[in-house]
């Protein structure tokens, strides 16, 4: 059977537009769940492909200390490695103290509730499957609210928001629901909260292209999980096309896109992020846009800037 020979010119052009690239959504080990590479394999591969940064997240512990170990012990590696914190059980949900050590140990993200939000377990029982994080190694998850019976958001939240105005930490949105979301981001907007995430609204949460089209209004960055687009991913939810949907609801200046990759038993991040290039390369993206996308608009919303390469 004839195989197609690969396009030189296209892979130097992806090759070229990954050089300074941030992925702001990775799920390396180490960690319970089964992952398919760890942290300093992560940033190997990543370094060596020329990316100016990565965010790891774990649905369990804060990955700050172990950014710290690779920055100190690993100075060969040019990519940077940031991390944050998931508000689940492990670290008592809402936590402040958490939250504040976070931010102290140089934390760039602070997911609110994922496999402990309440949409979470409503998506579980709908889908009639485990997330691929979930583990029979600890006691099952317990729903963590973020509203009150009234759909006000609770003194506890509003506790954590607060600390993230202050840090300039990024609040993201988690596994809530879209609606919850709303209410969420509108109180944090009015506690004076300045860098907002909607997470993955293609799955899991229930955003439309409206909710994408009004959150991005707000203010809010909407990060897209490349995996849940492309064929050949086995958590792809979404046909490939519809990425240039989501893309223009929000805006090119307010989109980014992360792998959302790490598991066993589908491409690595980096071939994620390498194939989402090329999508959107098909959709009829400049290589300018590309680079917000990809890197530009996920280094304003963490703040670091400074990350990236210098270009000519």
């Amino acid at each position: 059977m004839a195989t197609t020979a690969p396009d030189t010119e296209l892979e130097k052009r992806v090759d070229a537009l990954l050089v300074g690239a941030i992925d702001p959504h990775v799920h390396s080990g180490p960690s319970i769940a089964k992952r398919a590479l760890d942290h300093v394999e992560l940033a190997r591969q990543y370094s060596k492909a020329g990316f100016a940064a990565v965010v790891t997240k774990d649905h369990d512990y804060s990955g700050v200390m172990t950014a710290r170990l690779i920055a100190d012990n690993f100075p060969e590696l040019t990519t940077k490695v940031y991390s944050g914190i998931a508000l689940n059980n492990v670290i008592g949900g809402f936590n402040p103290y958490a939250v504040e050590h976070t931010a102290a140990a140089g934390g760039k993200v602070v997911w609110f509730p994922t496999l402990a939000a309440e949409q979470h377990f409503r998506w579980q029982a709908q889908a009639k499957s485990t997330h691929p994080a979930s583990t029979d190694k600890i006691r099952p998850a317990v729903a963590i609210p973020v509203l009150d019976a009234n759909k006000k958001v609770r003194d506890e939240v509003k506790e954590v928001i607060d600390i993230l105005a202050k840090t300039g930490m990024v609040l993201a949105s988690g596994h809530m629901h879209i609606s919850e979301t709303w209410i969420v981001l509108e109180e944090a907007k009015k506690r004076g909260v300045k860098k907002m995430c909607v997470t993955h609204p293609e799955e899991i949460v229930d955003g439309s292209l409206n909710d994408v089209k009004g959150l991005a209004a707000m203010g809010a960055f909407v990060e897209h999980s490349i995996c849940m687009f492309l064929d050949g991913s086995k958590f792809q939810h979404r046909r490939e096309e519809e990425l240039g949907h989501f893309i223009e609801a929000a805006g090119v200046d307010q989109t980014v896109i992360g792998s959302d990759l790490g598991q066993p038993g589908t491409m690595l991040p980096l071939e994620g992020m390498r194939r989402g290039v090329k999508l959107c390369i098909r959709l009829g993206y400049s290589d300018e846009d590309i680079r917000k996308m990809f890197s530009l608009n996920t280094a304003r919303m963490l703040g670091i800037e400074a990350d990236l390469p210098a270009r000519a």
